[in-house]
């Protein structure tokens, strides 16, 4: 079934100085409507289906995680140890490839991954302004209020622990403020403002969404990510608490009806979208017919992973080798990810190992930069898989890509615990049981060695290195420096003309 967040086709322009909305809304449930240029907001937002449109193009904003060039997901792989990040050549994209070597600067830091985010800050704003007046139930009044609050908390998760000094803007700023003078707040006033922000959410979200508003915020996905923000404060009392809630019983029933799926391939089958192990989905689609003329500018919707990671020139010269559509070779996986992975059950449905494959002549490919001849799996396209609806095949992949799933909230929880006691145990065991492997004894090791393993590729690794405090070690390879890496370069057209200042070492 379709999903109607994703229906509306949505261009949404809210700058961060401005309140200046442009919609153009097409959905075939609901009266077409297009809305051009700019206007007064206060000529906005005056019921339940303007602010819905309004609400949608808050959650537009979720794409960026496996959306055009600039995705979270192929970007922060590619500043890990798992992966390198690939590609044509070493100046294939100097964002991706700067970070990876860690050479990145304020001049080659995509500017993209601070401006998304304050966009979808800015239409959470104005929409949570906006909403009181709005001629709609209070029920819905209290249902978008808490997706908008849940959302500005995502935003500002993903901002402050890429950037860490970040402004706090929680009002609609007009073009007639003067926003060029709004200071970096202290980190922990922002981890504030996101715990606020949930906390409010939660009892006015759903506990479970079906049918077409899948895709949308629930209790559980507002729970499981309060607990991930509380893991990165180490306050890791509250973090198990909210993680608990979600978790249910390792292995078993709990309150929102998630389940760990019985086969971890089935999780990476395109069409397997929203399974029970799904907290939080981004949804794409080849429906948006993405085209080169605006791809990475927002309006794309299809999954740019499947595309990025696939190998260069590859062809199957035997019907048992994969059926891959030849792709871009970005995040190929290091050696040291492929020799750790050695004997997991995990491996195939993970990496891609199209070395071995040529070496028994089932396949060729064109080895590109930072070669390994191994690559991510869990995004491959396949040929079965390239879109017939106009638009590039290359733009318009629809796997989903899932932001939070119940591995990840297991041991997520099971690190809160500090890796110890009988319940952690049962959250390690529940996820190595549903890959087909033995228990072990739970220890913290234990379970950051089975985030790797379980979530390869998904985007977390390179979080997880700087919470551990193990980044300056597992990236020494790569040039990573010490007190400076942890965190990224504000963009230099950001800090032109503002009071902005640069992160320490840049």
């Amino acid at each position: 079934m379709k999903n109607k967040i994703y229906k509306i086709s949505v261009a949404v322009s809210l700058l961060l100085g401005t309140g200046l909305v442009n919609v153009a809304c097409n959905n075939s449930n609901l009266e077409d409507v297009e809305y051009k240029g700019a206007f007064d907001t206060n000529n906005f937002f005056r019921n339940e289906q303007e602010c819905f449109f309004a609400l949608i193009g808050t959650y537009d904003v979720l794409r960026k995680y496996a959306g055009g060039f600039e995705n979270m997901v192929t970007f922060f792989n590619a500043g890990s140890d798992d992966f390198y990040a690939g590609g044509g050549s070493s100046t294939d994209g100097a964002g991706i490839q700067g970070f990876s070597n860690f050479q990145i600067n304020p001049n080659i830091m995509p500017v993209s991954y601070w401006r998304d985010y304050y966009q979808g800050i800015s239409r959470a704003n104005v929409l949570i302004e906006k909403i009181p007046q709005a001629n709609m139930s209070d029920a819905v009044k209290s249902r978008f209020t808490a997706e908008a609050k849940a959302l500005r908390a995502l935003y500002y998760f993903d901002l402050v622990r890429t950037f860490k000094n970040v402004p706090l803007i929680l009002k609609e700023i007009k073009a007639s403020d003067d926003y060029y003078n709004i200071p970096q707040a202290a980190p922990s006033e922002v981890y504030t403002q996101i715990e606020s922000d949930l906390l409010a959410a939660i009892p006015n979200l759903p506990a479970t969404v079906s049918g077409t508003e899948r895709g949308r915020l629930t209790q559980g996905a507002a729970k499981a990510l309060l607990g991930k923000v509380y893991l990165y404060e180490n306050k890791k009392t509250e973090a198990a608490a909210q993680f608990a809630d979600v978790n249910g019983t390792p292995g078993g029933s709990n309150t929102y009806g998630y389940k760990l799926v019985s086969n971890f391939a089935d999780l990476w089958v395109t069409d397997n979208k929203f399974t029970t192990e799904s907290i939080l989905e981004v949804m794409h689609t080849n429906q948006g017919s993405s085209d080169w003329g605006f791809w990475g500018q927002g309006r794309d919707e299809g999954n740019s992973i499947c595309v990025m990671t696939a190998p260069r020139g590859y062809s199957r010269l035997s019907p048992t080798a994969p059926d891959v559509v030849a792709g871009w070779a970005f995040n190929t996986v290091t050696e040291n990810l492929f020799t750790f992975m050695q004997g997991d059950p995990r491996m195939d449905a993970s990496i891609l190992n199209v070395k071995l494959l040529k070496q028994q002549g089932k396949a060729n490919y064109s080895p590109a930069y930072m070669d390994s001849g191994y690559f991510l799996n869990k995004y491959m396209p396949t040929q079965d898989e390239k879109t017939t609806l106009p638009g590039p095949a290359e733009l318009n992949y629809r796997q989903n890509y899932i932001l939070i799933r119940l591995a990840d909230t297991y041991l997520m929880e099971a690190e809160a615990l500090n890796g110890t006691g009988a319940r952690a145990q049962l959250l390690l065991d529940a996820v190595r049981v549903r890959a087909g492997l033995s228990s072990i004894p739970v220890t913290l090791q234990a379970v950051k060695d089975e985030r790797r393993r379980e979530l390869i590729g998904e985007g977390h690794r390179f979080f997880d290195l700087v919470r551990w405090g193990e980044a300056s070690s597992k990236l020494a390879f790569k040039g990573f420096t010490a007190g400076k890496n942890e965190i990224l370069p504000i963009p230099f057209t950001e800090l032109t003309g503002t009071v902005l200042k640069q992160n320490p070492g840049y």
